[in-house]
């Protein structure tokens, strides 16, 4: 399938926000794109200034999802998905969870080949773009969704590219170096790092941190300048998509 798995160096990095502006940007350009996310803990919080992050990744895609489409599982106390099951007594299954991936892949798929160029004249329209799954991980990568199948394992089933959201600050070239070292030992193919907030008059420690990320991983690093749940695309199209794709 086309399509990128967005993870992050620790929960809180910002990856929803980056997933659904990717999602947002590529719907923006008439492309069909569908999001997922395999868990999403934490509904019990109270609101913020966001929805849920499988309320605005539905949101955010363009081929008519459900936030329950986007996610088969939640939870409402915040934590690792494999604890959150545990107290709830019951436990993830990770066949579910890659099988809900790939429907998730069908629905973008389901607005129509695109190799369909032929139009009701006979002549030709130029060729659509394949639909594209964009894959929200839960944590980092060696989160557990269950006790013995992580968000890294997810990833190596379901093959994508992997874009790695990290902080901008003080901490983050260990972490992001660590989730790029931990991506590449499974044998995932990291296509691109996002620092975000990234700001418009980023301190010296923001240049320094990207531009040492982006040596010591041979990785090009972007930045996600702030967003709002209606800037999205905008922000998102500043975004590298068609290397990263």
């Amino acid at each position: 399938m086309r399509g990128l798995f967005v993870t992050g160096t620790d929960t809180g990095v910002g990856k929803t926000v980056v997933a659904a502006a990717i999602c947002a940007a590529l719907a923006a350009r008439g492309e069909r794109v569908a999001a997922y996310k395999p868990v999403v803990t934490g509904t019990d919080d109270e609101p913020g200034d966001w929805p849920p992050d499988h309320e605005l990744l539905a949101a955010a895609a363009n081929v008519g999802q459900t936030a329950a489409n986007v996610t088969p599982l939640t939870f409402g106390p915040p934590l690792s998905p494999h604890y959150a099951a545990e107290l709830a007594d019951t436990a993830i299954d990770a066949s579910r969870l890659r099988t809900a991936a790939l429907h998730a892949a069908e629905t973008a798929a389901g607005g129509g080949s695109p190799s369909s160029d032929s139009q009701a004249d006979g002549t030709s329209s130029p060729r659509r773009a394949p639909p594209t799954l964009i894959c929200e991980g839960v944590g980092g990568l060696l989160v557990p969704l269950t006790p013995t199948y992580s968000v890294r394992d997810l990833a190596v089933d379901l093959a994508l590219p992997l874009v790695v959201v990290a902080r901008t600050g003080l901490g983050t070239i260990n972490h992001t170096l660590l989730t790029v070292e931990a991506a590449r030992s499974a044998g995932l193919n990291v296509t691109g790092i996002v620092m975000t907030p990234w700001p418009d008059d980023p301190e010296p420690i923001e240049l320094s941190n990207r531009a040492t990320v982006e040596r010591l991983s041979g990785i090009a690093v972007s930045g996600l300048p702030p967003a709002t749940p209606g800037t999205l695309a905008v922000a998102g199209a500043a975004l590298p998509l068609d290397d990263w794709l």
